[in-house]
């Protein structure tokens, strides 16, 4: 909807909330917001992401920051999220560790130890950039949560959590080719493509999260449509 892109980019010039445009609708714009307006509008009309231009979205009660190095946390990410802290928050933070693996914008792990503070929380990922940004997130929301660098399991030798999320890459190097421009031109490729399958993760996983989970230990997984059967 280009009205609404419109309207919220302006609201994000001026600083305002969307709908405050509406009670202040005569309120004067100085040239430079103009000028500004005018130099997000070109972005978003080249199908630049909303989130990528303001480099900010809001998650599961928490501000976050974005940048081009990680995915845009989507709206069935915070959906898995509260589903698992259902689960997570019935058997309750004290002592208990939890691992977001593929990170990206710790989007998971910060949202998890918001709402469940007494967690031992560590966010993961192979991009450093990713990491980077994750921990501006972190700081951002003012909490105590471990970032490192590293493939999968790689980082945790030894180690083992007692819940442990992940919303890894799942699509296929052939789904990728369809999949919408504003995704493919700037979102990062090797946050998205798992491999010729689609499943080479969850291959991983399935392998490795045996010798990691504490007995009883539950895990929350992201997945492609269609790929729940296999998985």
């Amino acid at each position: 909807h280009p009205r609404r892109s419109a309207e919220d980019l302006l609201a994000f010039v001026l600083k305002k909330k969307r709908i405050e445009l509406y009670f202040d609708y005569d309120i004067p714009i100085e040239d430079h917001e103009m000028v500004f307006f005018r130099s997000l509008l070109k972005r978003r009309g080249l199908s630049e992401p909303f989130e990528y231009i303001t480099e900010e979205i809001q998650f599961f009660d928490c501000s976050l920051g974005i940048t081009k190095d990680v995915l845009i946390p989507r709206q069935e990410t915070e959906i898995l999220l509260s589903k698992a802290m259902v689960a997570i928050v019935k058997e309750g933070g004290q002592n208990k560790i939890l691992w977001d693996l593929c990170t990206g914008s710790g989007c998971l792990g910060i949202g998890a130890k918001k709402k469940c503070p007494d967690l031992e929380v560590t966010l993961s990922d192979l991009s450093i950039e990713a990491l980077a940004c994750a921990q501006k997130n972190i700081e951002k929301n003012h909490l105590e949560i471990q970032v490192i660098q590293g493939d999968l399991f790689a980082p945790f030798h030894g180690k083992k959590a007692h819940f442990i999320l992940c919303n890894p890459p799942y699509i296929s190097e052939e789904e990728y080719v369809t999949l919408d421009d504003s995704v493919k031109r700037f979102e990062p490729k090797n946050a998205l493509i798992s491999g010729p399958s689609g499943y080479e993760f969850y291959s991983r996983l399935a392998n490795d999260l045996p010798s990691h989970l504490y007995p009883g230990g539950k895990v929350f997984l992201e997945i492609g449509s269609g790929q729940g059967k296999m998985i």
